[in-house]
């Protein structure tokens, strides 16, 4: 898994944000679309695709897709 790879598999978990809005850089928890829904959909992306296991805490740690990649890394 790449970075670039894992920001594309985050962006697809919105529908309604555009993906160039997508980056290493991006505060996911500022975007509109942003919710606790989302934060569920994200936790079942990461342990569908890569069989990794973070919990809600974990994801409120971080701030970037950058640092959530690199939290997912460490597993």
């Amino acid at each position: 898994m790449t970075l670039e790879e894992f920001v594309e598999r985050f962006a697809e978990e919105f529908d309604e944000t555009p993906v160039e809005e997508f980056a290493p850089e991006t505060e996911f928890k500022a975007l509109d679309e942003w919710s606790s829904l989302s934060g569920l959909s994200i936790i079942s992306m990461i342990d569908e695709e890569y069989e990794k296991q973070i919990t809600g805490a974990e994801l409120r740690s971080v701030s970037t897709i950058e640092e959530l990649y690199k939290l997912v890394e460490s597993k």
